[in-house]
């Protein structure tokens, strides 16, 4: 069972959804427990059992819902269960004790200041960390040790580029885009500022933002204010994200805290060329100057000179997206991931069967 919170624009989302179309493929029957899958229902294949919780993080409702979702499952609960980020952990665990049912959990990002994270290892089996940088976060910020984290960086498909369109073609007016979901620590603010000043340096260039969230009114307010209004585009829909990543020629990760960038993955597999704020497990993806380029955090000025680098160097910037793509299919492609993460299950499958006792039978 894969134990997720609503479906949004964000990575965590995009890592369920890998796992429910590949793991099939690899001798598991799944099964989905969230939130909120209005997004992703028309996308999720007919074999797969989806259950929707939606009151189920509530103060008020999120008891009684619990119940029923224990209710739902304790007939035939799962071999295995699998919390997809640390935020649905609680309630996660608390389904796996009920139904005394081993899982694991995926962290995504860094623990927030003041955060607190702790698994009971009677159930979990195993912490997923999508980066080395995730990872050396949780053994500074908690008790678990080592052997208890593994290390699977979320995978991406590998599109056919001659299909699309190479970045920067002579005859038309750049793109240059970012995506994810519109939380302040996603950095989008600096992201504009940074629009505003190549706009303000004379170039004809586009600019586009995918993704929706809490900060979407504050950013279309400050895109008024910045003046920038005509030369900005703003696409919500989860279902269009390949597309507007297909339209960028650019793509900037202006985050001020990142576990891994997944997000960031998915243009790079296109063969774009990204730039990306140097924090937390960007550096896991970026090679500076070959797969792509740093910028400080916070820094709208360093990320516009970036980007009329690579608007004035168009061949250098295909190179870079060429690399890109090389490093992903190398080392983030999904049948990585998949392999990995099928691996996991299996071998905490086989240990679970090793640690149950057999019923031997006896006559008199």
């Amino acid at each position: 069972m894969l134990f997720a919170g609503p479906f949004q624009l964000r990575g965590t989302c995009s890592y369920t959804m890998r796992l429910i179309e590949h793991l099939p493929k690899n001798g598991f029957t799944v099964s989905v427990n969230c939130t909120d899958a209005d997004l992703i229902r028309r996308q999720m294949p007919g074999d797969v059992r989806l259950r929707e919780y939606r009151r189920l993080t509530t103060p008020i409702w999120g008891r009684a819902v619990r119940h029923m979702m224990y209710k739902d499952v304790e007939s035939k609960p799962p071999d295995l269960l699998h919390i997809q980020s640390r935020q649905m952990w609680q309630d996660g665990r608390w389904l796996a004790r009920r139904l005394q049912r081993p899982y694991v959990v995926t962290v995504h990002d860094h623990l927030y200041d003041k955060e607190t994270f702790g698994v009971d290892f009677k159930w979990c089996r195993k912490i997923i960390a999508v980066s080395e940088s995730v990872k050396a976060n949780l053994l500074e910020r908690t008790s678990f040790a080592e052997n208890q984290i593994a290390v699977i960086h979320t995978g991406v498909g590998m599109p056919d580029v001659s299909l699309t369109r190479p970045p920067l073609q002579p005859g038309h007016v750049p793109v240059v885009g970012t995506a994810g979901p519109l939380e302040a620590v996603k950095g989008f603010p600096f992201f504009l500022s940074a629009a505003q000043q190549v706009l303000a340096s004379g170039r004809d260039v586009e600019f586009l933002i995918a993704g929706a969230g809490p900060e979407e009114a504050n950013l279309r307010r400050l895109t008024r204010e910045l003046g920038i209004t005509q030369k900005v585009t703003f696409v919500p829909n989860f279902s269009e994200l390949n597309e507007s990543l297909s339209a960028m020629d650019i793509f900037c990760l202006p985050s001020l805290q990142q576990g891994l960038g997944t997000i960031m993955l998915e243009p790079m597999a296109m063969a774009k060329p990204v730039i990306a704020t140097g924090v937390g497990g960007v550096y896991s993806v970026v090679e500076d100057g070959r797969t792509g380029l740093m910028v400080p955090p916070s820094n709208s000025q360093a990320l516009a000179e970036k980007i009329l680098d690579l608007l004035n160097h168009p061949d250098r910037a295909r190179a870079i997206g060429e690399a890109a793509r090389a490093r992903v299919l190398a080392e983030f492609s999904i049948e990585k991931m998949i392999d990995q993460t099928a691996g996991l299950y299996r071998e905490i499958l086989d240990a679970e069967k090793l640690a149950t006792p057999v019923a031997v039978k006896t006559t008199k």
